[in-house]
């Protein structure tokens, strides 16, 4: 009797049916997708997108060439180099990160001591041009100029889990 059930469901395609089963189940589900331009997901805090450098309100920028960030990066996306200035302090000449080797896993931005290197909640964004992939210094602080609210916002929303 065991052998006849089984040629039986090999005959109806059982399996099959069994899946179409199903699909019919959710092909008249209510659907949960988002029209993406019209539509965008919300971000949580510490999402890490796009690079940014800050500054501090009196418009310096923060970066103290510390190289912690450089030292921290598992992938080496990021060079820095560093020379005093005339009142002995130190800043940074070259900040690049090559966004194709980085990984964005926010070490940079745990590690630095001065809140200088920030990941932004920007996605989308492209290159289409060879070597655009390299942000340098200006870009990033371009970013973090126009970003600044955002940026700032964010952090405050996630201090609490810092």
């Amino acid at each position: 009797m065991k052998k006849i059930v089984q040629i039986i469901k090999s005959f109806t395609l059982w399996e099959l049916l069994i899946g179409m089963k199903l699909t019919g189940r959710y092909l008249f589900a209510k659907k949960v997708t988002l029209q993406f331009p019209e539509e965008k997901t919300p971000y949580s805090p510490r999402f890490r997108g796009l690079h940014a450098l800050r500054r501090y309100p009196n418009g310096e920028e923060r970066c103290i060439a510390c190289k912690l960030c450089e030292a921290v990066c598992p992938a080496l996306a990021i060079t820095i180099e560093a020379e005093p200035r005339e009142d002995g302090s130190r800043r940074t000449t070259r900040y690049d990160i090559d966004l194709f080797k980085c990984i964005y896993c926010g070490f940079c931005e745990e590690s630095c001591p001065v809140d200088s290197i920030v990941e932004t909640n920007m996605s989308l964004y492209h290159f289409e041009n060879r070597g655009e992939n390299i942000m340098t210094k200006p870009m990033l602080l371009a970013i973090g100029d126009k970003y600044e609210k955002e940026i700032a916002e964010s952090k405050r929303a996630d201090a609490p889990y810092r």
